[in-house]
């Protein structure tokens, strides 16, 4: 009788998630009726559709404002610059709120509601009368308040594609159990049919939308990304009932606050010399939610002071602002030391973010006739950055890793900071390969006397290699990161890890927005046309490309330093 009822109660509990996952009506999750496929299917279709609405406004972004809003080729690449930084660093916001209080399912639901907002209002900007600019024979005219209704628009994007950025993939493997073999197993596959949804998406935007907005019209180019993103929430919203959701286990930054001031308040005391005196729950488990005990390391000796225990501390039992175990001081520990690889991507990003700037600029300037009717957008060729990822991708993992485990030894084929480093010296081939096809476009014209001329006799096509290169380096460099980020990052921290991996994007955009502004200040001082001239014929972007492949190679050199003193994170075992 007795064996009879230990096996019912294994197969009441083998009925439910054992990661403490619960369904949408906040219940335990069943593992048979939540999760696994049934529900990643609605995250991918989300995933699938929200990409082709983002690159499908973005990727041509450059061409409207200067249509549409009258502005010149530095002031457009700018805002684009900005923007696109700001659609980065928007993350943090979204995943301190998921962590914290709100959980990746109703931050992705409330976010996609404001993106939708804002790709509505950006349509109504390109179609609706007294928000659309007039345009006559010789260009368009806005008046401030539709610029400022365009601008609105934009940023209530990046602000809703902040709830989406850090979320969506985590809230994907949330579906599948940590601590079923079974399902684990499933969790990489998962991770990989991910990123090909992301790059379907682009495939479409910067191939068919862009010519939409060229050829068509800006309200259909704007209209059909907007219906995508409908199409996106309602995906998401269908799956509901099968998801497995997370409950928010706390905010990782009051943690680190919380280090912070306690080792302030004891900046005075002396760490012991025996690290057992440091303060550390009796308990097996982290008294961090979601989170394995840390050992103790010898680095930044001067937060251990956060664990020194002292008689005060126990007045007001229990204070984490006064004292913090010595896993809450090693996740911070942890996160200064990811900072400075962190530093060295932004040049990476920087490089990346020519492409729906310089790179599209420089494309307007070139043949872009396919055959004698037909002409492809500068934009559309980001298409082949695209291709180039799904080309790599597979490439890396089914030929380039066995080829080089045989001679590096490593499981992966590279580690992850070497993987990443072969992506930046790729990222620098790519801006010079982009310098010389410039200094040839100007060499043809200066023998030719095209200065005037709108469109130089070179194929656009010869934009290609630059496009492909920046793809492969992607492959290398951004999923190293991810990986890098995600397996270097404390339990507890993962998404704060993920949002902060973002904003090396962000902040690569606003570098290259800090850079034009300087090349132009400095280089059409005493009546100079300036590198980047509005009319690209007169100016010399190729020194600007050169600019970037000099900063490249210094930051490569930085992070080759930094990358050989890096001690990658011992894995703990799981003490269960």
């Amino acid at each position: 009788m007795g064996d009879v009822k230990k096996s019912h109660d294994e197969a009441e509990d083998s009925l439910y998630t054992e990661d403490g996952t619960v369904d949408i009506y906040k219940k335990p999750a069943i593992k048979k009726k939540t999760g696994n496929w049934k529900a990643c299917r609605f995250i991918l279709g989300n995933e699938c559709c929200e990409r082709l609405a983002y690159y499908g406004m973005s990727t041509n972004l450059v061409n409207y404002l200067q249509t549409r809003f009258h502005q010149g080729n530095a002031t457009a690449a700018t805002n684009v610059s900005t923007w696109s930084g700001t659609c980065y660093i928007t993350p943090l916001l979204g995943a301190f709120l998921a962590d914290s209080y709100m959980g990746r399912y109703w931050t992705i639901a409330s976010f996609s509601t404001i993106y939708v907002i804002g790709m509505s209002l950006l349509t109504f900007s390109a179609i609706a009368p007294g928000l659309k600019p007039s345009c006559g024979a010789n260009g368009c005219y806005p008046t401030s308040g539709q610029t400022t209704a365009c601008f609105i628009a934009l940023y209530l994007i990046a602000l809703g594609t902040g709830g989406i950025k850090p979320c969506v993939s985590s809230f994907g493997a949330d579906q599948f159990d940590e601590n079923d073999d079974f399902e684990r197993k499933k969790k990489s596959s998962f991770f990989n049919w991910f990123y090909f949804s992301i790059n379907i998406g682009s495939l479409i935007a910067s191939s068919v939308l862009v010519w939409i907005q060229m050829n068509v019209g800006w309200g259909w180019g704007f209209g059909v990304p907007t219906v995508a993103m409908v199409i996106a929430i309602t995906f998401f919203f269908i799956g509901s009932k099968w998801y497995r959701l997370q409950l928010p286990g706390g905010s990782p930054l009051t943690r680190i606050c919380q280090v912070i001031v306690a080792a302030s308040r004891k900046a005075r005391l002396q760490v012991p010399d025996n690290k057992s005196l440091l303060y550390e729950t009796a308990d097996v488990e982290s008294n961090i939610k979601g989170s394995r005990k840390l050992g103790h390391t010898n680095e930044l000796k001067c937060l251990d002071k956060a664990a020194i225990e002292t008689e005060s501390d126990h007045t007001n039992w229990p204070n984490s602002w006064r004292l913090c175990t010595v896993t809450q001081v090693e996740e911070l520990k942890s996160i200064i030391h990811l900072l400075p690889v962190w530093a060295t991507m932004i040049a990476f990003a920087t490089v990346y973010s020519q492409m729906s700037t310089m790179f599209v600029l420089q494309g307007n300037k070139m043949d872009q006739h396919i055959g004698q009717h037909f002409t492809i957008p500068s934009a559309s060729l980001s298409l082949f950055d695209t291709l180039s990822v799904i080309f790599w991708a597979p490439v890396y993992d089914r030929m380039i890793v066995p080829f080089a485990r045989k001679f590096t030894g490593h499981e992966q084929g590279f580690t992850q900071l070497q993987r990443i480093g072969i992506g930046l010296v790729i990222s620098i081939i790519s801006m010079i390969v982009a310098g010389i096809l410039e200094v040839v476009r100007l060499d043809i014209i200066r023998k030719n006397n095209y200065y005037d001329l709108e469109t130089v006799p070179l194929s656009i096509f010869w934009q290609v290699p630059q496009y492909f290169l920046i793809g492969a380096a992607e492959v290398f460099t951004n999923i190293g990161q991810m990986e890098f980020f995600y397996g270097e990052a404390p339990d507890a921290m993962r998404s704060l890890c993920s949002a902060l991996q973002l904003t090396t994007n962000a902040l690569g955009n606003y570098v290259s927005t800090l850079l034009v502004l300087i090349v132009t200040k400095v280089t059409t001082s005493h009546g100079r046309i300036g590198w980047i001239a509005d009319n690209l014929n007169k100016g010399h972007l190729d020194y600007f490309y050169w600019l970037l492949t000099v900063l490249s190679l210094l930051n490569f050199l930085v992070y080759l330093w930094i990358a050989k003193r890096y001690k990658y994170k011992k894995v703990t075992t799981n003490t269960h």
